[in-house]
């Protein structure tokens, strides 16, 4: 079926500037520090790569009212002693495998204990706890003091915290200058990827390209994740809220991505990978302001490309209806429009199937199915030649796509090519649609008359081939003279006369029109159609006499055969029945 993307918007979270709530360093980068040199991990490494934010010392035994999130807790161990000894007492041992329970409860970073003074040793069972927890148990040095730890671990964490706002500022300098310059979305990918070193891109919501950013090697990293298929769509809806990697995939480095939304519009996703290891300060809230940033920029194509593609549209229908003169007027007012028509084209005319009975309605905040539907037909057919018109008309979309040559087979191509580009990888809730191509015409006075072999082509192609049908004008035979007729009454009733029993809506007449048909198919030949049915020759004679007992003699009368043919023919493309 062929589909395009439909995909609801990500929620968006309003992030504020990087503050000491939100930067830290991992226990592993802390280790590194000059105050914490010589320090090892008693227990729970497994979490060493949790984050600290804030650093305090445990001088009481009920230190837990005042433990917080993210903190590197320092203790001599002598608060630890008032549950008991803990290397001699049930109750000690339970008493702080209990602590360690409770810190972890309370998402602390780290312990860090000074072993020998207070306490000798952490007890194994309290080591097995922390093990399994993942809560990093810290062994400091005997000469280290817990003034120089603080000072060292606050100096290291307000510094980073102080790179990151001014990365954020230098961030925000740079987009304001790309507004107030008029810069674009290449503009915005650029500044990004070079501000956060990451591979960055700007895309449509169903994850067309517009923009990318960063070095080569950054961007052959992105690309190695497997995560754009054969058309260079980026699959936004295989990566989930905040870049995460779906389950049972790693990525290494790391992947974020936001929404970009203006006015409740959902305009889009902004993603940057960083393969080396977390993108930097600010990360995400970059990316935020970026996207906001994005969003304006957006805007303002979306106003502009408004009036031109109106005042565009107009022209073209006028082409299309053939009253905008002649041949050489055409080519030449097209050609100030930048759009060339005066080279072999194709005519397609493509719309988006009705919604099928059940399925949700897209929420408000999206743009229309049809204006996603065209911007995704003009993307990808300006990708591949820039002067080739493409244009939304209220219920269609219309592409005068170039052919290298006159012959069918380069038409199929590039057809064919172009609605693949179009459809994607089928993901992300993608809707169905029909499209109808013309003949190669080498005249732009000819595109009229091409405009309207395509829609019939599209109208007798969904009749006939259903939802997401791609028809050519020269296929559609004997369908094109049936297309003609306008009233659907008159082809009813010309079915219903001619078939009569046959043409009701039973089993028993559906089997006898599949028998008809095939023996029609085979020029009458019964052996062959008894061989096509898996019937045996005996049976397929009886059926015989049945059908000409309902329509007459159409074995022996070649104009009755004629119409009980053209009879079946609309019944399979109007799908009509009598009452």
């Amino acid at each position: 079926m062929v589909t395009i993307a439909n995909e609801w918007p990500a929620t968006i979270v309003d992030l504020p500037l990087p503050d000491h709530t939100r930067l830290g360093m991992s226990v592993r980068d802390l280790m590194t520090l000059p105050c914490l040199a010589g320090t090892t991990v008693i227990a729970g490494a497994s979490g060493i790569d949790r984050v600290v934010r804030r650093v305090n010392v445990m001088e009481v035994p009920d230190i837990l009212p005042w433990v917080k999130p993210a903190e590197l807790l320092l203790t001599t161990g002598y608060p630890l002693r008032h549950s008991g000894d803990p290397a001699e007492s049930p109750a000690g041992v339970a008493a702080l495998v209990r602590l360690i329970t409770e810190l972890d409860a309370r998402e602390l970073a780290a312990v860090a204990i000074k072993l020998g003074r207070y306490l000798d040793e952490v007890p194994a069972p309290v080591r097995r706890v922390a093990d399994r927890l993942g809560l990093p148990l810290l062994r400091l040095p005997d000469g280290v003091a817990f003034d120089e730890v603080l000072s060292g671990v606050f100096t290291a964490l307000l510094d980073r915290q102080s790179r990151a706002l001014t990365r954020t500022d230098a961030l925000h300098r740079a987009l304001a200058a790309i507004v107030l310059e008029g810069g674009d979305l290449p503009q915005i990918a650029d500044e990004v990827a070079r501000l956060l070193d990451a591979a960055v891109l700007i895309c449509t919501p169903d994850g067309r390209v517009q923009a990318r950013g960063g070095r080569d090697e950054l961007q052959a990293a992105f690309a190695a994740l497997d995560r754009f298929d054969d058309t260079g769509r980026f699959r936004v809806e295989q990566v989930g809220a905040g870049g995460r990697a779906p389950a049972g995939e790693h990525w290494p480095g790391e992947l974020a991505m936001v929404s970009i939304v203006a006015g409740g519009t959902d305009h889009g996703r902004i993603a940057a990978y960083r393969p080396s290891g977390a993108l930097p300060p600010p990360g995400v809230q970059g990316l935020e302001r970026a996207a906001t940033v994005a969003a304006l920029a957006i805007t303002k194509q979306l106003a502009v490309s408004a009036v031109e593609s109106k005042f565009r549209g107009d022209y073209l229908r006028d082409v299309l209806d053939g009253s905008a003169g002649d041949a050489e007027a055409v080519v030449e007012h097209c050609r100030s429009l930048d759009w060339d028509v005066d080279r072999p084209l194709v005519v397609v005319v493509a719309e988006l199937n009705p919604d099928e009975p059940g399925q949700p309605a897209p929420p408000t905040a999206l743009r229309s199915p049809h204006e996603r539907f065209t911007a995704a037909w003009q993307q990808v057919v300006r990708t591949r030649d820039k002067a080739a018109p493409v244009v939304g008309f209220r219920q269609e979309v219309v592409a005068l796509l170039p052919v290298e040559s006159v012959s069918r087979e380069s038409a199929r191509q590039v057809v064919g090519e172009t609605v693949a580009a179009v459809t994607g990888d089928r993901g992300g809730g993608r809707r169905s649609f029909c499209a109808g191509v013309s003949r190669v015409v080498t005249d732009a006075g000819e595109l009229a008359e091409a405009y309207s072999a395509a829609r019939k082509a599209l109208a007798v192609g969904r009749r006939v081939g259903g939802r997401g049908s791609v028809s050519h004008f020269d296929d559609l035979g004997v369908y094109r003279l049936l297309s003609l007729v306008p009233d659907p009454g008159e082809l009813r009733l010309f079915a219903g006369e001619t078939l009569g029993e046959l043409a009701r809506d039973t089993s028993e007449a559906r089997d006898l029109r599949k028998t008809l048909q095939t023996l029609l198919d085979t020029n009458l030949n019964v052996a062959e159609t008894a061989r096509e049915l898996h019937f045996h020759y005996n049976t397929l004679r009886y059926r015989i006499t049945k059908l000409e007992r309902l329509v007459g003699p159409f074995t022996s009368d070649a104009h009755l055969r004629l119409n009980v043919s053209l009879a079946l023919q609309v019944m399979e493309m109007r799908g009509i029945v009598a009452p």
